[in-house]
């Protein structure tokens, strides 16, 4: 019996260890299987993080106006006789651009200017006659308020012969004009856009949280897609005192040269503001940068030893905090290190500990000022 029993034991035995060594080695081959499967290494480029200067800006879009700019127009009514605007041309402050018919206006002022004369004959001939008290002292009176009212209507009727002859209120360039000799032009009614263009005015506005890094007299930087690749500086000349209570932020004006007159009102552009001294940031690339829901991160590229001494190469994910923007870098203020190897393209092939290997044959632009390249 015993015998019987230490025989089936050993049966057992060879089972279980024939059942325990299948699955050992199964698990070897599994292993093996996968190892000699696994995926290649990707392929990425990259760039050591370094610390660059970096001027802090705040960057908002503007509006360009002139300084003084007004659509000229007629106080009075009238019909063009001599149309002296020529468009597009400069002209002169005082310069005559509109001459309307003033024949009826005139002879009535030189009536009105007979008048005159008369009455200020009667008041000095009546002045001798007061002096022999020919006269009351109440004629004398009538005689100089009748001549008051006579000088009064002249000047009233001079005033309006002179809106007759309309002229530039200011220096500056004549905009497009409709306006044909013959026309009958209505109070109100536009002639001519004149533009002053030695100097212009850029409105911009940004967020209330930035009102404590502006100051009058900052320096500005105004860029437009009419001129790539060029700058045009300002400063600073006011500061609304009033918040929009709808939006949170505050106006900005800043004047900015126009010596060439390039710059035209109306248009729009991009106004960079210098606030503060230069910093020393570190920047990468914004290819380097994956913005998620749930944070930015970057991959940064780690070297250690494999078993047969030879460097490999994983790729570390890292959140990281970024700043301001400047062209195509982004300034990063938590997360890597000046002089780490970081990722700037292929990301999407990675995931963390990923292997990769390295080909900077081409890299991603990495330009605090891009400009654009006709090609």
């Amino acid at each position: 019996m015993i015998k019987r029993m230490l025989i089936m034991l050993a049966i057992a035995g060879v089972v279980f260890g024939g059942i325990f060594g299948f699955q050992a080695f199964k698990g070897a081959m599994i292993k093996k299987y996968m190892a000699s499967n696994m995926a290649p290494p990707a392929t990425v480029s990259t760039l050591r993080a370094e610390l660059s200067a970096w001027q802090p800006r705040l960057t908002a879009v503007g509006t360009l106006r002139a300084v003084r700019g007004v659509d000229v127009t007629s106080e009075v009514t009238g019909q063009v006789r001599d149309l002296q605007v020529q468009s597009g041309r400069d002209v002169a402050a005082g310069q005559l651009l509109v001459q309307l018919n003033a024949d009826t206006d005139t002879a009535q002022l030189h009536s009105l200017q007979a008048a005159a004369e008369l009455s200020a004959t009667v008041y000095e001939r009546d002045k001798g006659q007061f002096a022999v008290e020919a006269i009351s002292k109440a004629t004398l009176d009538a005689d100089a308020a009748d001549l008051k009212i006579k000088r009064a209507q002249v000047d009233q009727q001079a005033a309006l012969v002179a809106k007759k002859a309309i002229r530039a209120p200011f220096s500056g360039r004549l905009g497009i004009t409709t306006v044909q000799p013959g026309q009958y032009i209505n109070p109100g009614d536009k002639i001519v856009t004149l533009q002053e263009l030695d100097s212009l005015l850029v409105d911009f506005y940004l967020p209330q949280q930035q009102l404590s890094r502006l100051a009058l007299g900052q320096s500005v930087t105004l860029t437009t897609d009419a001129y790539a690749g060029r700058g045009f500086a300002g400063k600073i000349t006011a500061i609304d005192p009033r918040v929009d209570p709808a939006t949170r932020n505050v106006q900005v004006e800043a004047r900015v040269a126009n010596s060439r007159r390039e710059l035209l009102p109306g248009m729009f552009a991009t106004v960079e503001v210098a606030t503060g001294a230069p910093l020393q940031q570190l920047t990468l690339p914004a290819n380097a940068i994956s913005f998620n829901p749930y944070g930015a991160t970057a991959y940064v590229v780690e070297r250690t030893d494999s078993t047969d001494g030879k460097p490999v190469l994983k790729a570390q994910q890292r959140f990281v905090t970024t700043g301001e923007t400047r062209g195509d870098q982004v300034a990063v203020l938590d997360g890597v290190k000046a002089g780490e190897e970081v990722v700037t393209s292929g990301q999407l092939k990675l995931k963390n500990g990923s292997t990769v290997v390295i080909n900077n044959k081409v890299q991603p632009s990495n330009d605090p000022a891009p400009a654009p390249v006709d090609r």
